[in-house]
């Protein structure tokens, strides 16, 4: 079970640029954290470090759990669930195909029909994602972000793309993740509309 994400010192450099120095926060189990600011200023970047996609310049990434404190990125990732602004839908696979594929992928039974129900694609199951609406893609790799069952959602702009439904899926689906004993720090300029931390960053 995951206690909390610890973030001590962090520091995050791209092209020779710092983006942010010294950055600390705890996020406990079962709390939303949005990172706001304006476009450049590293909200990505920390999501990719936390993930271990990017190395930090300096500081301490840590989850806490019941089982110990992990701090090595690969053990890590094996907690996390990702949804980036770019969606990773493959162009030639079906949403059923690409949905069993992660579940194959994260050791799970596959619960496509129960996910592509829920996240309102069901009726696309046949369908090659590069026909999907860049709406549809979002909901399919929350889809796929849900099948993962891993405790630390990492979501950059989650709501993009969507409609007004579909972003009251979004806020549902975070807020039962919550409700769960997950985390979730998601990177947004637009409001989830739930209670939530707020870290901002700045030039």
């Amino acid at each position: 079970m995951i206690l909390s994400l610890d973030i001590e010192n962090l520091t995050c450099i791209r092209g020779q640029r710092v983006l942010f120095r010294g950055l600390g926060f705890t996020v406990a189990a079962g709390l939303l954290l949005c990172v706001e600011g304006p476009n450049g200023v590293g909200k990505t970047s920390l999501l990719r470090l936390i993930a271990g996609f990017l190395r930090p310049a300096s500081g301490t990434i840590r989850l806490k759990t019941d089982s110990g404190d992990i701090v090595d990125t690969e053990e890590r990732g094996k907690f996390i669930g990702w949804v980036s602004h770019q969606d990773a839908v493959k162009p030639q696979m079906t949403v059923r195909e690409q949905l069993d594929f992660a579940a194959r992928l994260y050791g799970r039974d596959s619960a496509a029909d129960t996910v592509m129900e829920t996240f309102g694609i069901l009726n696309l199951a046949d369908l090659p994602g590069q026909y999907l609406s860049a709406g549809q893609k979002r909901r399919l790799a929350l889809a796929r972000l849900k099948l993962c069952a891993r405790p630390l959602w990492l979501l950059d702009e989650p709501l993009a793309a969507l409609d007004t439904a579909g972003k009251k899926l979004v806020a549902d689906t975070v807020a039962a993740h919550c409700a769960s004993g997950g985390i979730v720090v998601a990177s947004t300029h637009e409001a989830i509309g739930l209670e939530c931390e707020t870290l901002r960053l700045a030039r």
